[in-house]
């Protein structure tokens, strides 16, 4: 056994090399020992491309492939879904998307071409207005969460029962469905400018395992996200027994604690999200949710998988001048490999969860195209600030002087398993705080420990928001896309024109205020009771007025009025209400009034004056003498002019009544009534 090396491997830090954060060693070692076999199988896999955590942008758009890998969500993030159903019957587009291939917290927000969406109690969306128009709902959205027996949609079941039945539950599976009406030709790029809808959704992910609760719940804690991970089928695929879980509930607690930001709120020290496939290279993601954690994933030497929280712990082992053998020092002072500048990249909640830009660390005059700047680029982190604190450890850790120690090999003080170690050996470091940072390798042929670090300030974790954290880089602002002006100041006058055997006929005239010579309105008009349906005319472009047709003599219309412009049109104005009038000149009054009262009722008379526009009669009766308050008895009474008419009205209560007779003319204006006298009802 001299020729055996152990090799507690620290598996995943941000500090690490890219080589070293991929040896993955979590109960491996005897991989190693395995001949060239395991070697030859391991290179294999090693030089098959493997996907890559996706970006945020890459699940901006829906996805339409044969079959798709499942969606993993960890936290909150805003993705797109995969395809599953997309069909469409009597001018109805049915579409099932999976956002997740698990059981999901829930849906928090929904969107449309990044229009967040408002839905009703039905998951009719009401806002924007557009995709509501006129009081029609033209988009539904309904969501399962990914229950272990999940619910078909009903609608689609009874819509295709032929390919899709109760049976296609999507059971584990995070979906939504979205239900798309075919808008009037006239009306669709109103209600529909971006043309079909592109769903993606704002979502709270897995619920996962906390060992503090020992529930499952959904969490934004890194760690715990960390922790599940190593345990997945897309991770480590170990089980939580080979989990030393004290130090998981340490960085579990660390992830938790509340940090002060740049606004003077407070926020949780290691919050995040992701979402990735399950062919996403594991290495990957999990050198992400390192990397936002500051966690140092490593094998204890009873075997298990413990943790480093992201957190300065004080050294417990110091290594003298006369523990350590050889010793090499490099002070980081040559230009050409220091930084002068980080940059980092994030996930922006504020700006629909895309990528974007932070403050610069360090020097912002620095430009991109030189060595002497860093970035981090994590797309688990979801908060400036957050970022901002994982820069200034890059710029600490790239420009702190370099050290590689052998020392004597010490059972009781074995390195191995420590984040931090103290080194004394002036006059070179004379008392230093070393963070490791390579594989720790103790060989026991010679008794020695070797291993590289840099030296970092017992404050490495500290930061003050108010003077080193920036301002973000400018988001861009999505400009909703807006329909035509609504008219302004909309009226409506009913006139008259002579018509063929010289008649006169009423029409409505609209009128509105210019905004632009290129916008054209339309004009719709319907009978407020009887109506067959609306009827409309569109304005000649750069009119202030259009007419409507004719218009039925004495009926009440409504009037309302919108704008088109490029295909598109406006909201309606708020209903005008006009009764059309041919004539309003009111005929001559009648005369010969008179009115006798009988069991239960009464005998009108008169006689229908003598005028061109008469057209009938209406009687009336009231308690008293006047004609205010009168009750009117319809239809009218239809006569010739200058004819004696009479007209019974019954079921009269008994008593003394008062009558009164007007003649109108055919558009309803009528001249002054004429009063009975008093009658007694029997």
């Amino acid at each position: 056994m001299t020729g055996l090396e152990l090799i507690p491997l620290i598996v995943s830090s941000a500090a690490t090399t890219v080589i070293g954060a991929n040896a993955l060693y979590l109960g491996t070692a005897a991989l190693l020992y395995g001949g060239l076999a395991a070697g030859a199988t391991l290179l294999s896999r090693a030089l098959t491309p493997r996907p890559s955590v996706p970006k945020p942008e890459d699940g901006t758009y829906n996805l339409k492939q044969s079959v798709p890998s499942l969606p993993i969500v960890l936290g909150r993030v805003k993705k797109a879904g995969d395809y599953v159903f997309l069909e469409e019957k009597n001018g109805i587009a049915y579409h099932i998307l999976v956002h997740a291939g698990h059981r999901i917290q829930g849906y928090f927000k929904h969107y449309l071409h990044d229009e967040a969406v408002t839905l009703d109690g039905s998951g009719n969306v009401v806002s924007p207005g557009h995709f509501n128009d006129d009081g029609n709902a033209y988009v539904q959205i309904t969501s399962r969460v990914g229950l272990p027996a999940e619910t078909a949609y009903s609608d689609i079941v009874s819509a295709f029962s032929s390919i899709w039945s109760s049976s296609h539950r999507g059971d584990g599976l995070a979906s939504v469905r979205l239900r798309c009406y075919t808008a009037p030709s006239k009306d669709y790029l109103k209600v529909y400018p971006n043309q079909m809808p592109e769903h993606s959704a704002v979502m709270d992910g897995m619920l996962l395992y906390d060992p503090r609760t020992a529930t499952t719940a959904f969490t934004k804690n890194l760690a715990i996200m960390r922790l599940w991970h190593l345990t997945s089928p897309y991770g480590g695929k170990l089980s939580l027994d080979d989990m030393y879980l004290p130090d998981w509930i340490n960085a579990a607690n660390v992830c938790d604690q509340s940090v002060t930001n740049k606004t003077g709120g407070t926020e949780s020290r290691y919050y995040g999200g992701m979402w990735f496939r399950a062919n996403s290279d594991p290495i990957e993601v999990g050198k992400t949710l390192d990397q936002a954690a500051e966690l140092v994933v490593y094998e204890r030497a009873d075997g298990l998988i413990g943790v480093h929280a992201g957190e300065y712990v004080a050294p417990t082992i110091t290594l003298t001048r006369d523990k350590i053998i050889s010793f090499g020092l490099n002070a980081n002072v040559d230009p050409a490999t220091t930084v002068l500048a980080v940059r980092g990249r994030f996930t922006d909640p504020s700006d629909l969860y895309n990528t974007n830009d932070a403050a610069i660390y360090g020097n912002p005059y620095v430009g991109e195209d030189t060595e002497r700047t860093s970035t981090v680029d994590n797309v688990a982190v979801q908060s400036h600030n957050h970022i901002q604190r994982l820069q200034k450890l890059a710029y600490i850790r790239r420009n702190g002087a370099r050290v590689s120690v052998t020392a004597h090999y010490d059972p009781d003080n074995d390195v191995a398993y420590h984040r931090f170690v103290r080194i004394q050996y002036a006059p070179k470091l004379s008392d230093a705080v070393i963070e490791i940072t390579s594989k720790v390798t103790v060989s026991l042929r010679d008794m020695t420990v070797a291993f590289s670090g840099i030296v970092v300030p017992s404050g490495l974790y500290d930061f003050n928001a108010t003077t080193e954290e920036g301002d973000p880089g400018s988001s861009i602002i999505i400009i909703p896309p807006s329909s035509a002006p609504v008219p302004i100041n909309f009226d409506v006058v009913i006139q008259t024109e002579v018509v063929s055997g010289g008649s006169s006929a009423a029409y409505a005239l609209a009128t509105w205020d210019s905004v632009s010579a290129s916008l054209t309105y339309e004009l719709e008009w319907e009978k407020t009771s009887g109506s067959t349906g609306p009827q409309s005319v569109v304005s000649t472009a750069g009119e202030t007025q259009v007419r409507s047709g004719y218009l039925a003599d004495g009926t009440q219309y409504k009037f309302r009025l919108r704008t088109w412009s490029g295909g598109a049109s406006s909201d309606w104005t708020d209903y005008e209400i006009r009764t059309s009038t041919a004539d309003s000149n009111p005929p001559g009054v009648v005369t010969g009034v008179s009115a006798t009262g009988g069991s239960g009722q009464v005998t009108f008379n008169w006689t229908a004056p003598n005028s061109a526009n008469y057209a009938a009669a209406r009687c009336y009766w009231n308690t008293s003498n006047t004609f205010v308050g009168a009750t009117y008895v319809a239809p009218p009474e239809y006569g010739s002019p200058s004819s004696a008419d009479s007209r019974v009205i019954t079921g009269l209560a008994a008593g003394i009544k008062y009558g009164f007779i007007e003649a109108i003319n055919a558009s309803g204006v009528a001249a002054t009534p004429q009063a009975t006298g008093a009658f007694t009802v029997t």
